[in-house]
């Protein structure tokens, strides 16, 4: 068996998680602490990098503690470190990234540069074992809408299709701020709309017609859309608006997934990232995959969150492939496209 430890640090969540490798291959799942700092953001209505930074700074050794507690292992237990170089903000990731240096030449142990982004996708292999290859990856954050083929986690994954402008989770902030709601705008807009009515307010679906890019995505204009419906009524139904804003949101996503689901002949997909735990987007991709026969799969809320235990997923999945790990002057790469699984 292998020990790895990942630490995720891209935003705004200071990341540890612990895996073992068994030796049939399958994971088990160790240690998962995260640190957040989102509070220390939301008065500012978005993630603040410098404060970010400081937070990492602040949290990643007692967060290492805690996890090492949890599993009841010790540092010198370690087998192989992985760590997000990318994409992700740069001073937030530089401090992780120097951390994993640091307990890489420690311990004298293969340090592997991942990317958050396939750590999203490893992050259902905690839960449900391995990755049918190939699959689709709908993957749904505050800074990432990307539909993505896997045909490998550790060495093969190819983007079908991705946004033109905001990222699901960003329009979700957006429109939060607009309605008066609280940083972030995921879950209040999601409980809201528990309370609304969907069907209230027809809300366009962006890049959905005809002649439009299949597979990609824009949320700008229904952003826009609902700026301007609030402004031109008084008395506004936040319930209705929020619950037709997500309907939207959850319609295309789906609609685009499934679509490129079966054009492309795959058979499973899996809806990662922070907005999986969204309940309308979950429950409309479980009855939209069972109409077409698809296999679905969305980790546990916890696991679609930024986490480390993704990260040791993703490591644990390149150490199995005997991906080759790397070089000790590893740095930050805010700009890391998903088709490059580690550094």
């Amino acid at each position: 068996m292998t020990i790895i430890l990942g630490i995720e640090s891209s935003c705004d969540e200071t990341g540890i998680g612990i895996v073992r490798l068994e030796s049939d291959g399958s994971l088990t799942l160790l240690a998962d602490e995260v640190a957040s700092s989102v509070e220390q953001h939301a008065r500012f209505g978005g993630v603040v990098p410098e404060v970010a930074s400081r937070a990492h700074l602040e949290a990643l050794v007692p967060s290492v503690t805690r996890a090492f507690a949890t599993a009841e292992l010790e540092l010198s237990d370690v087998d192989a470190i992985a760590v997000t170089c990318g994409p992700g903000l740069a001073g937030a990731l530089l401090v992780g990234v120097s951390a994993a240096k640091a307990y890489s030449a420690a311990l004298g142990v293969p340090l592997y540069g991942a990317n958050h982004l396939p750590g999203h996708v490893a992050a259902d292999t905690l839960e449900h074992g391995p990755l049918p290859a190939p699959c689709l990856a709908l993957l749904v954050s505050g800074g990432h809408t990307q539909l993505l083929r896997v045909d490998d986690l550790a060495t093969k994954i190819t983007e079908v299709g991705s946004t033109i402008d905001d990222a699901a989770g960003e329009a979700y902030d957006k429109v939060a701020r607009i309605l008066g709601l609280p940083y972030p705008g995921g879950p209040p807009i999601d409980k809201a709309a528990r309370r609304g009515n969907p069907d209230a307010i027809r809300f366009p679906r962006g890049l959905t017609g005809p002649r439009d890019a299949p597979y990609d995505f824009s949320f700008s204009g229904l952003k826009t859309a609902v700026a301007r419906w609030v402004e031109t009524h008084d008395d506004l139904p936040v319930d209705d608006v929020a619950a037709s804003f997500q309907e939207a949101v959850a319609d295309v996503l789906t609609a685009k997934a499934v679509r490129a689901a079966t054009e492309l002949g795959i058979g499973t997909m899996v809806v990662s990232g922070g907005v999986a735990a969204n309940s309308r987007l979950s429950a409309l991709a479980r009855e939209r995959c069972a109409e077409a026969g698809i296999e679905l799969r969305v980790p546990k809320p916890r696991l679609c969150t930024d986490n480390g235990a993704m990260i040791a997923a993703l490591g644990a999945h390149l150490v199995a492939a005997g991906v080759s790990p790397s070089a000790l002057d590893l740095s930050a790469s805010p700009g890391l496209p998903v088709s490059i699984v580690s550094v």
